[in-house]
């Protein structure tokens, strides 16, 4: 069963941290707080109509970063479709960033939408355009008018993930690594309150998803709420933070 990640218009035991030289300064930030920015109570997911994960409970608080792992085709994919609003909603309670999926309004989605960052597996870079182009085509398609505002906001992120020099690019000419800094410093544009990423390191050799992992901690430790689905357990060992397994038809949250 397909569980990739695909946006249509408007995816149990603690793990010991290990010695790593840059973990805890890459994890020194306050405390995440007590609020939910995601909150699934008793929610169904459904996949192309069909149910594949019953009463789903999911909380996650603002300015945490969590896993969401599980076999392909298992649901995790869908469970990111359900909290982009791209998949029905059905249950006690879906929420995220402020916004009730039970009930949203089609014309409130890409509202909705300006509030997440989304990271792709395979980057979905426009690839007749510069990464410049490719970011400016995000920030207008969310609503941004003015070029100079524009310009500097594209300048902002690609400093944020190393790529300052790399604007005037195509996708071709970037490394895999560098196609996913892009893509996430096109998830960055609109100051997101929820990153969600979807196998980010799925296509990358094990040294650059290193590097790519580091970047959504540094991320993390700026308060944005990080959502991974991943099958990297090499990083996971690396970088342990709460985890989400999807097993035998249900959720499993590591902290509880």
């Amino acid at each position: 069963m397909n569980d990739n990640l695909e946006i249509t218009a408007g995816d149990n035991e603690q793990i010991e941290q290990p010695e790593h030289p840059e973990f805890s300064q890459l994890l020194e930030k306050e405390q995440p707080s007590e609020e939910p920015v995601i909150l699934l109570k008793n929610v169904d997911v459904y996949q192309k109509k069909m149910l594949i994960l019953p009463k789903v409970n999911m909380t996650v608080r603002k300015g945490e970063l969590v896993y969401l792992i599980g076999k392909s085709g298992t649901g995790k994919s869908s469970i990111l479709k359900l909290l982009l609003a791209d998949e029905r909603a059905e249950g006690d309670e879906a929420r995220i960033a402020g916004y009730d999926l039970k009930t949203i309004k089609k014309k409130e989605i890409p509202y909705l939408r300006r509030k997440l960052g989304v990271v792709f597996q395979d980057y979905k870079l426009l690839s007749d355009k510069t990464v410049t182009d490719n970011l400016l085509e995000m920030l207008r398609a969310t609503g941004w008018k003015k070029k100079d505002e524009m310009m500097q906001r594209i300048q902002d992120v690609l400093e944020s993930v190393d790529l300052s020099t790399k604007g005037f690019k195509y996708p071709h000419q970037l490394s895999g690594g560098e196609q996913q800094r892009v893509c996430i410093a096109r998830a960055l544009l609109n100051n997101p309150e929820v990153i969600l990423a979807d196998e980010p390191t799925g296509n990358l050799d094990p040294i650059t998803s290193q590097e790519i992992f580091k970047l959504f901690l540094d991320i993390n430790k700026k308060g944005t709420t990080i959502l991974i689905a991943t099958h990297d357990f090499m990083m996971i060992d690396e970088f342990p933070s709460r985890t989400f397994l999807i097993e035998n038809v249900s959720l499993i949250d590591s902290m509880v």
